[in-house]
C-alpha cells in the first residue's frame, strides 16, 4: 500500500496518495490490533459480556475511522479510472453527486450493524459496496482487454480481411460477455436475480404440456447469441491463424467455416430448446411437416439449398474465385445456402441462385491458370510495311506492365481488308488482376502513338465513285 500510494507510481496518487495512505494504514492497524485484543480475551476466557463490549467498542471506533477516511471525497474519487464509456461515466457522475448522502447512509447502516442489525448491514453494505466495486473492476478489465486488442489490430495490416474479421469478432464477443457478466454479477450481489426471475416467470405460450415463460425465452436467446458469437470468433481465428499455417486454400476454409457455423448454431438451437423445456421429439413431427411442405411448394428453395451444399463441398466454385457468368466477370465473396454473391469489377454485387450456377456453364478462372489470351485487332494502310507493324506491336506489348511475361505475345496477319491490311496482337493477361478493357485501352493508346511516330496510317473505310458520261446522238 505504501508503494502504491506514496511513490507516485500512478497519476491519481501524486496529490492525495500520502494522506490516503496514512488514514488507510491507521484503519488497517487498528482493525488488526482490535482482532488481536478480542482473540486474546477469548483465549484468556474473559467473561462473554466483556468480550461483547470489546467487540462493540472496537467495531464502532473502526466504523468512525473508516467514515473519516471516506470523507475525503476528492481524493477517493480521483483514484477511479477515467474510462470512455457512457454507462460508466453516468455511474461516476451519479456517485459524485450523491457521494456524501451515500457515505452517511453507509455510516448509519454500519452503526446499526454494530448494535445487532447484522442482516441489514450485510444487505446494504456488503452487497451494495461489492456490486459497485465489481462493476468498476469489470469496466477496468474490459478497457484493458480492449486496449490490448486495439494495439494488436493497429500493428497489423489494415487491408488484411482475416485480421479485421478476427478483431471485430473478438470485440463483439468481449462486449457481449462484459454486458452479461455485469448484469448477472450485480443482480446476484444485490440479491435481485431471484426477484427478476420471478417477475419474468409469467407464461407466454403453451406447447403441449410445457409452459413457456418469458424468463425461459430470455435464457434461450442469451444462449443462442453466445453460440452465434462463438461461431463467428472460431471462424475468424481459423481464417487468421489455423488455415494459413496448414496451407488450406480460402475455398476449402470457407467450406469448413460454413460447416462449423451451422453446426454451432444448430447445437445452440437444440440447447436453447432444451432450456425452454420443449420435448425435442417434436422435431420429428416438424421434420415430417416440413418435408410435406417442401414437396408441395418449396421445390425451388430446396433446389437452391441442395445446390448450395454442392457448391460449398464440391470445390468447383469457392470463395475468392474469379468466375464469369451472365453478368460478366467477378469474384465470389460469399456462398449462402440459397444464393452466391458475386462482386464485379464495377463493385456491383449480384446474388445468383445456386441452382443457376449448378445448371449453367460457368467459367472459373481460379481452378487452373488465371492467364487468358485476348486479341487486339489492328488495321493499317496498304502502304505500311507488315514487318515493321509486327515489330511495333510486339514492342508495345513488351513495355506494357499489365501484359503477362510468362507467355510470349504474338502478332497474326489476319487478312487483306477492303481499306486496310488487318493484324491481331495476341497477348496474355492475369484476368484476376487485370481487366480486359483496361489493358486494351492502354495498348491502343501506345499503338496509336508509335504508329504516328513512324508515319504509319490507320485508314478508315472509304469508297470511290466513278461517274461516266456519254453523248446522245440525234
Amino acid at each position: 500500500m505504501r508503494e502504491s500510494l506514496t511513490e507516485n507510481l500512478f497519476q491519481a496518487t501524486s496529490r492525495y496518495g500520502k494522506k490516503s495512505f496514512h488514514l488507510a494504514r491507521l484503519a488497517l492497524l487498528y482493525g488488526l490490533v482490535g482482532v488481536a485484543v478480542i482473540q486474546g480475551a477469548v483465549a484468556f476466557q474473559i467473561r462473554d459480556d466483556v468480550i461483547d463490549l470489546l467487540k462493540f467498542t472496537i467495531s464502532v471506533s473502526l466504523v468512525v475511522i473508516l467514515f473519516l477516511f471516506h470523507l475525503m471525497k476528492t481524493a477517493l474519487m480521483s483514484f477511479l479510472p477515467d474510462l470512455p464509456y457512457r454507462a460508466y461515466q453516468s455511474f461516476i457522475r451519479m456517485l459524485n453527486r450523491f457521494y456524501y448522502p451515500f457515505i452517511l447512509f453507509s455510516f448509519i447502516t454500519a452503526l446499526l450493524w454494530c448494535i445487532g442489525y447484522k442482516q441489514l448491514g450485510r444487505v446494504v453494505l456488503i452487497k451494495i459496496w461489492f456490486s459497485g466495486g465489481t462493476y468498476i473492476l469489470i469496466m477496468v478489465a474490459y478497457q484493458k482487454i480492449r486496449g490490448w486488442l486495439q494495439k494488436w489490430y493497429t500493428s497489423k495490416d489494415v487491408s488484411n480481411e482475416a485480421a479485421q474479421f478476427l478483431f471485430q469478432s473478438f470485440r463483439t464477443m468481449l462486449l457481449y460477455a462484459t454486458i452479461l457478466a455485469t448484469i448477472g454479477i450485480i443482480l446476484n450481489l444485490l440479491g435481485l436475480l431471484d426477484l427478476v426471475e420471478r417477475v419474468f416467470s409469467f407464461s407466454v405460450l403453451q406447447l403441449g404440456t410445457t409452459q413457456v415463460t418469458l424468463w425461459l425465452i430470455i435464457k434461450a436467446v442469451i444462449i443462442l447469441l453466445a453460440f452465434i458469437y462463438a461461431a463467428r470468433l472460431l471462424q475468424a481465428y481459423l481464417d487468421y491463424k489455423i488455415y494459413p499455417s496448414l496451407g488450406i486454400d480460402p475455398g476449402l476454409g470457407y467450406a469448413l467455416n460454413t460447416t462449423f457455423k451451422y453446426t454451432f448454431i444448430g447445437i445452440g438451437v437444440l440447447i436453447s430448446l432444451e432450456v425452454v423445456g420443449l420435448d425435442l421429439r417434436f422435431l420429428l413431427v416438424f421434420a415430417g411437416a416440413a418435408g410435406i411442405g417442401i414437396g408441395l411448394g418449396l421445390q425451388q428453395i430446396t433446389a437452391n439449398i441442395i445446390s448450395g451444399f454442392a457448391i460449398i463441398f464440391g470445390g468447383k466454385i469457392r470463395k475468392g474465385d474469379w468466375i464469369e457468368v451472365e453478368k460478366g466477370l467477378g469474384t465470389v465473396t460469399d456462398i449462402y445456402l440459397r444464393a452466391t454473391k458475386v462482386r464485379t469489377r464495377d463493385n456491383i454485387e449480384y446474388l445468383i441462385p445456386n441452382s443457376s450456377l449448378i445448371s449453367n456453364t460457368i467459367v472459373n478462372y481460379s481452378l487452373a491458370s488465371p492467364l487468358i489470351r485476348i486479341d487486339l485487332p489492328v488495321g493499317v494502310s496498304y502502304r505500311s510495311d507488315p514487318q515493321q507493324v509486327k515489330e511495333i506491336l510486339l514492342a508495345v506489348a513488351e513495355k506494357e506492365p499489365m501484359v503477362s511475361k510468362f507467355r510470349e505475345s504474338r502478332v497474326r496477319f489476319v487478312e487483306y481488308g477492303d481499306s486496310s491490311i488487318n493484324f491481331e496482337l495476341l497477348i496474355w493477361i492475369d484476368v484476376r488482376v487485370t481487366p480486359r478493357r483496361t489493358v486494351r485501352s492502354g495498348l491502343y493508346f501506345e499503338i496509336f502513338k508509335e504508329f504516328r511516330k513512324v508515319g504509319i496510317e490507320i485508314p478508315f473505310p472509304q469508297q470511290d465513285i466513278h461517274i461516266r458520261s456519254s453523248r446522245e446522238t440525234p
